[in-house]
């Protein structure tokens, strides 16, 4: 399903990053892409999306009134066309697919780091230089809490997973004593 998402969301994203690129707008598309895709993934924001009493235009003009004037005339623009083609539901993948070719052109990469403690600033500055030596760009870190991985840490950086967690090791460990 999220694959098939991908390939909806992958034409809206190449145009919207080339249209950036043209018009020297790259981080006023990221903001207005994030924007959008918040508000469609919101609970509230979901319900008006997938609501078949309103019409297109009412559709549009809610998400509008919601964004309260963050959205340029090229965004209302994309907006529209995404109403009219029924892809509202596939704005979070196309605001990712877009930061995605971003952080390309401009030589970086977003790396999501899952650790079952707070990371510290100085293991933060150690794991995004390694990964910087590794992968030959700049790193933007974000970085979660999730205590069941009981310790370590599960990196993700594009296409790449560092899955360096003590559940992952145990569940390697269960699977090996079971066969």
């Amino acid at each position: 399903m999220a694959e098939e998402l991908n390939t909806l969301a992958r034409p809206y994203a190449v145009a919207v990053f080339k249209r950036a690129q043209e018009t020297d707008k790259l981080d006023l598309w990221s903001e207005m892409l994030q924007f959008l895709a918040a508000i469609v993934s919101d609970e509230r924001g979901a319900e008006i999306v997938t609501n078949p009493a309103l019409e297109r235009g009412e559709v549009e003009q809610l998400i509008l009134e919601i964004a309260g004037g963050r959205i340029t005339d090229e965004g209302q623009n994309l907006l529209r066309l995404l109403v009219q083609n029924s892809r509202l539901t596939v704005l979070p993948q196309i605001a990712a697919l877009y930061e995605e070719q971003k952080n390309a052109s401009q030589g970086t990469v977003d790396v999501r780091i899952i650790s079952a403690f707070d990371l510290k600033p100085a293991d933060e500055k150690i794991l995004a230089e390694a990964l910087r030596n590794s992968l030959g760009k700049e790193i933007e870190i974000s970085n979660e809490t999730d205590e069941s991985l009981i310790g370590g840490v599960k990196i993700y950086a594009g296409d790449h997973v560092i899955d360096g967690s003590i559940r992952s090791q145990l569940e390697r460990l269960a699977t090996e004593l079971n066969h």
